[in-house]
Parts: structure tokens; sequence; C-alpha cells
């Protein structure tokens, strides 16, 4: 097992040339390499006037070299998160010079000597990395390496004898370092134990598949691990791998069942925030939904069950208190939810109040609510908006035509893969008694209003469709709460509607003939609805039946629009 070095001498301590530090382009880089690199990074920082740098790379191994290059040359390092249009119009006015792949980014100066270097003040070090706060304004969070170097221990007390199981583990990652659970655990932690870090993130599955051979750990998130194909050979990866890291959100029980059976381990899910650093960490096919302290941790829920934490990881030795709600569960807790309106979709942080903010900024919404909606991967986001003159303007072009303006001025504050997918627009935001609108009553205008059909035959005079009953479908609510039924009114506007879209119905409604609802149609059910159209007579006649037999049926009569 190779010694370990705090990061404060990652750089500094004498000898450990032949040490392996990086994995670049399939060639195994040691910190003779790497000290040469920092040392030509230092000279570069050396050359820059004020304190403050930042650094944005895609490759890990070209970023530790700037980070230490950027720390023995005293200067503090900002981490942007991305390189969004508003994220580097809050980051760069800050900082004195860039490196990477940012505007104006100064190089290494190549040939610079590399000479002994003094251990690193744990104290004066440090750096900022970004994230959305509680009210919605982004805010800077400062660590010293003093706290990082804490999560160092934390981390090697936890999870260091698993790794150290087979000698020689790479770490791959499929997150970036430029935020702090990529930093930790594929840019620190490799640097201080000695493991080798593989500086290009894997991307696909199919990548995953094909070099997480031989000793590795995988750092990843949710994101990708609900998504493995079962598709793919997965021998090499789950003979090799020690361990599978997942933060950024709770991996749901069937992925982490997917990772198991698939890698062969039941991932290592570690919760925190970039404030807190790590809190707790769980195996769910150990703990379930139980979350445990990580060594050196204390925690306390308050009154309302609000969790607070004290530990190395943070600036001082007062409790913060976070905004996830807790209920202790034997030697650890369960999460209950969040208590403010920041939420994680696809493992990035989302401020919804800046969203809401930057909807109104565009001039086409008087009133907007971005609101959470479940989806079968994960949840989604959803926007409800009142629209200006201007941007019911833009929806008489078509919906789609507003969608896409708002969808533009949300990247300027988020990434892409996040943005709303659904909206609705309203003349007013609904409201209950005390003049509120309540998170439920958003969410219904997103329930589907009914079912998407399976079309089995679409003629000219003769449609078949099946029609599955989602117990979601708006229609239930009230009909009853005991013992949902679908309304009769439903079925006959499910089959009016369905029957325009096949054929050339006229326009006006004449009557109803011989209407019957034969036996109730409960949700989960599966219907076939039949539609027989006869234009001579302008009759519509339709039938529902199931495997229970036959639920409705009747005919409509249509005139044209003077009958």
């Amino acid at each position: 097992m190779a010694e370990w070095l705090p990061l404060t001498e990652v750089a500094s301590a004498p000898g450990f040339g032949a040490r392996p530090v990086a994995r670049v382009d399939g060639v195994v880089r040691d910190r003779t390499r790497f000290l040469a690199e920092v040392a030509a990074w230092r000279a570069a920082f050396e050359a820059v006037a004020g304190p403050r740098v930042a650094l944005y790379f895609d490759d890990t191994w070209t970023f530790a070299c700037a980070l230490y290059g950027a720390w023995h040359a005293g200067k503090h390092v900002s981490l942007p998160g991305d390189t969004q249009p508003a994220t580097l119009q809050r980051v760069l006015p800050g900082v004195d010079a860039c490196a990477g792949e940012l505007p104006g980014a100064i190089g290494p100066r190549e040939g610079a000597a590399v000479t002994p270097l003094a251990a690193l003040d744990a104290q004066r070090t440090g750096l900022v990395v970004h994230t959305s706060g509680s009210s919605g304004e982004p805010v800077e969070i400062a660590k010293s390496l003093a706290q990082l170097d804490a999560e160092m221990d934390t981390l090697q007390a936890a999870f260091g004898a698993q790794l150290a199981a087979r000698d020689g583990a790479e770490v791959f990652a499929t997150v970036s370092h430029q935020h702090i659970y990529g930093l930790l655990f594929h840019a620190l932690w490799p640097l201080a134990s000695g493991r080798v870090l593989v500086a290009h993130r894997l991307q696909y599955p199919e990548e995953m598949a094909a070099q997480l051979g031989g000793t590795s750990v995988l750092v990843t998130s949710p994101a990708h691990l609900k998504r493995l194909p079962d598709t793919l050979d997965w021998s090499a990866a789950r003979a090799g791998l020690l361990a599978v890291f997942s933060s950024g959100g709770p991996l749901p029980p069937e992925a982490a069942a997917t990772t198991l059976d698939l890698l062969g381990h039941s991932p290592t899910e570690v919760y925190g925030s970039s404030e807190t650093g790590g809190i707790a960490w769980r195996r769910r096919a150990e703990h379930g939904d139980r979350w445990t302290p990580l060594p050196g941790i204390d925690w306390r829920a308050g009154d309302e069950g609000q969790l607070s934490v004290r530990s190395r990881h943070l600036p001082d030795g007062a409790w913060f208190e976070t905004a996830d709600r807790v209920a202790a569960d034997g030697d650890g807790f369960v999460l209950r939810g969040r208590a403010d309106r920041i939420v994680k979709i696809e493992e990035k942080r989302v401020s919804l109040t800046a969203m809401e903010q930057a909807l109104l900024a565009g001039g086409d919404l008087a009133e907007a609510r971005v609101i959470e909606l479940p989806g079968d991967t994960g949840p989604r986001l959803a926007v409800v908006g009142v629209p200006t003159p201007a941007g019911s303007a833009r929806l008489a072009e078509g919906k789609r035509v507003l969608n896409e303006r708002l969808r533009a001025q949300l990247l300027q504050v988020v990434e892409r893969v996040v943005l709303p997918r659904r909206f609705r627009y309203l003349d007013r935001l609904p409201a209950n008694a005390q003049g509120k609108t309540p998170l439920a009553t958003l969410q219904a205008l997103f329930r589907p209003v009914r079912p998407e059909p399976e079309w089995l035959e679409r003629g000219e005079l003769k449609a078949i469709a099946r029609l599955p009953i989602d117990p979601e479908l708006l229609v239930f609510d009230g009909h009853f709460p005991a013992v949902p039924i679908l309304p009769g009114v439903a079925q006959l506007d499910w089959a009016v509607g369905f029957a325009r879209e096949c054929f050339a119905i006229p326009p006006r409604f004449l009557r109803l003939d011989v209407l019957k609802f034969q036996s109730p149609v409960r949700p989960g059910m599966l219907l076939t609805l039949t539609l027989t159209w006869r234009p001579e007579t302008g009759s519509l006649a339709f039938t529902y039946t199931s495997d229970a037999g036959p639920h409705a049926s009747g005919a409509v009569v249509f005139g044209a629009a003077d009958a």
C-alpha cells in the first residue's frame, strides 16, 4: 500500500519520484512528471499580480497540476461548476487570471525549474466552490486545505481498508472535479493515497464496460447508475472493481439493485453537500434507507426534524443546520425531504427561485412557478406561467415558440440537462382560500387528462385503440375517494375526442342515442375502445370493453354547423 501524503505535502514531500499519480491516454504518469507540471503552472501563476485565480479543466491530471501550481504560487483558487454565461459573469470579475477552458486563460510556463517546495499552510491555502444558496442567489463556499485534509482522513477511515484489498487500484470517474464530490473522490483522495487517477471522465456506459478492467474504483452518480444497460458485457468490470461510489442525490433502490447485479457491488452512497462536506453513507443492500454518519461526524435533529451537523469538514466547531429533514433510525437516520427550494435534477443542484427569476426577467411571463414532477428516471422540472401581453403574442404563434424562448432564457442560469420539458400557461395562477397556490394544485395541471392510445386499427370508418387506465388520471379525483371509478362523462368525452382525431366528423353535436354503462371502469384496467363512423347518418358508435367484458356503449349524432 502506498504511503499516505497529507494534502499539504502532495507536492512538497521529498522522494516518491516513482509514485504513480495518473493515467493519461493509457500512459501512467508518475510524481516526477507531476512535480514538473506543478512547477510550470506555479511559474505561470507567480506572474499574476492578484491573489485569486479561476480553474476549469475537463481532465483531472491537468487540473491537479494546475491546482497545486496555483496553491504553491500563493493563490486562492476559484472553481466554477460550469461554463454557463451566468456562471462566468458571476465568477470571472472576482479573479485575477483564468486557466483551462475559460476566457483569456493562461497556460503553464514550460521549462520552469523544479525546486523543493515548502509544505502548504493548511489554514491560509484553500479554494472556493460555487453553488446555489437556499435563497436562490448563487453563493461561494470557501474551503481551507485543513477542511479538505479532514475530508481525506474521513474517507480513508471509512473506506480505505476496502480499497486497500488489492494494490494498484485506478480511480475512474463519471463526475467532474469542478464540484466538491468529484474534487474529493477523484482528485484529492487519489493524490493523498497514492492511487492512480484516470484523467479522462467516462461519459457513456460503453466506456465504463470497456475500461473498468483490472483493479479499479468507480466514482459516479445516480444519473449514470440509473442507465446501466444489461446488454453490455460487464464481466471485466465486475471482476476488477473494488468499490462503486455514488453521490449527488439519492440512488433509487432499483438502480442500486441493478448496479449490484451488473457490477457486483452495492454502491456506496455518500450523503453531504458543498457546505458541509461528507455527512453519512450507506449501501442499500446492507442498510436500506438508513444513513450511517461518517467517522467524526456529530449530528442532531431539531424540533421539526431539520438536520444539523458538526465536524472538521466545517470551518469552525459550530453546528451547521442543513435544509434536510431527518428521522433517527438505529445508529443513523433516514431523510425526510428538503426544507428549502433547492432541488437536485440529474445530480445538478438547482435553485427553483433563481429559475423563476430568470423566467420573469425575460419579459414574457408576469408570474412563473417552477416545480418538480416525478419521472421514471427521477424528478423533472416543469413551468407554470402567466404570460404578459408580449408572451401571449408569442403563444399565439404556437406554444413551441414560447417554450423554446423560455428554455433559452433558462440556459443562462442552468445547464441543458435540467431544462424543463413541460409548460402550462394560464390566465392566472390557481389560489386557495388563503390566496396561496399549493404545490399539489400546480402538479395536478400536469397529470394526464386522458390515456395515451395504442392504435390497433385506424381506417376511414373504423378505429380500435387500447387505453391503459392510469390511476393518476385527473378524472379520478373525487370520483370516488374510497373506490375510484372512471366517470361516464369522461368515457363519452374520450370517445368523441379520439373519434375527431380519426374521422371527418361534422362540428355540431345533435344528440345521444342508446347510451349504456354496463360495468364500472377501475384504475389499472386496460380498455379497448372501438369507434365506428357512419357518415351517411352522421352517427358515431362506440364501445368500451376489457377482459372483464363490456363496460359502456352508445352512439353520438353530429350535424353541420347550421343543422
